[in-house]
């Protein structure tokens, strides 16, 4: 029986965020300019990029990619949770849900593959600088990125699809603001041990292989520092991968505390922030981290706005 032919409910009651009554309205001025951040910075970054020639190399295209992914994410559950902020009656429909917990789901994953991706670059461009172009070649690139889209949808379709043929027959508050997939499969009237099941096995591949196929490139990158080991090399390895460390740990750090390390004594409170960590102030922190920490990103900002003056000027 499909999903459709099973589903009596038509819609999710979404509690949102455990905020008191009065502190509304600051917390939907934070979290409404923490959104026009994410929209109007992560552009700019695949804006520079596009416009500056300089920057037409596999990290940049790799960077692009990301801040896309970022955008979309963020996307994903802003409008929706501002929305309800200031809804007497926080609903969405049952096919929305599925929607949302569907691109949540590819868009996260997609943000795993791309720093994945990014760090293998890292690794090759200071391991083997001098085979750096041949290795990372545009062919290889265009085949990392377009394999990242392809597995991204393959997991998200199949999760989705999956909590389809579920039956949600009695409760439908989802205690979160977003249609996430556990809280999801907790209301739940049908079993959910084929949901269960591909969870464990795919979070082990979309989280924990790409997760530590990115510790051993920063580790190889290290002991490669370390053989020749000078204030000027450890100085470049920050200056390119502090950025991409200071992402990984912000990003891997909260889906995996979140999700495959929760703490018994997690709260409710402890729970939401540390999903916000991920959802929405990653998205909005990557325009500042690889450009405050990036010279080449620094350079084709003040190219652009050297041309506006000029222009202007005239």
């Amino acid at each position: 029986m499909s999903g459709k032919n099973q589903t009596i409910i038509s819609e999710f009651i979404l509690l949102g965020l455990p905020i008191d009554p009065e502190q509304q309205n600051l917390f939907y001025a934070l979290f409404l300019a923490m959104y026009v951040t994410t929209i109007l910075g992560n552009p700019v970054i695949i804006l520079l990029i596009r416009l500056d020639s300089h920057l037409h190399t596999p990290m940049y295209l790799f960077l692009s990619n990301l801040s896309f992914s970022d955008l979309c994410f963020s996307s994903v559950i802003m409008p929706r949770l501002l929305q309800n902020m200031q809804s007497q009656v926080p609903s969405i429909p049952y096919t929305s849900c599925l929607a949302q917990m569907y691109f949540l789901l590819f868009f996260c994953d997609l943000e795993s593959f791309l720093l994945v991706v990014m760090a293998y670059d890292r690794y090759v461009a200071i391991c083997f600088p001098l085979h750096y172009t041949a290795i990372v070649n545009p062919q290889l690139c265009l085949s990392l990125v377009a394999l990242s889209w392809v597995m991204t949808t393959f997991h998200a379709m199949l999760h989705s699809r999956l909590m389809a043929r579920l039956c949600f027959c009695a409760n439908n508050v989802i205690p979160h603001f977003f249609c996430d997939m556990s809280a999801l499969l907790k209301l739940a009237c049908s079993d959910t041990q084929v949901n269960e099941f591909v969870i464990f096995i795919m979070g082990g591949l979309i989280l924990v292989i790409p997760f530590l196929l990115i510790i051993i490139s920063f580790v190889r990158i290290i002991s490669s520092i370390l053989k020749v080991p000078s204030t000027r090399s450890i100085h470049k390895v920050f200056s390119i991968c502090g950025s991409h460390l200071s992402m990984v740990s912000l990003f891997y750090g909260t889906v995996m505390g979140l999700y495959l390390c929760p703490l018994a004594n997690n709260s409710t409170i402890k729970e939401t922030v540390m999903t916000m960590m991920y959802t929405v102030v990653a998205p909005m922190l990557n325009p500042f981290i690889y450009s405050l920490r990036n010279r080449d990103m620094k350079g084709a900002l003040g190219k652009v706005f050297h041309k506006r003056t000029f222009s202007f000027s005239l």
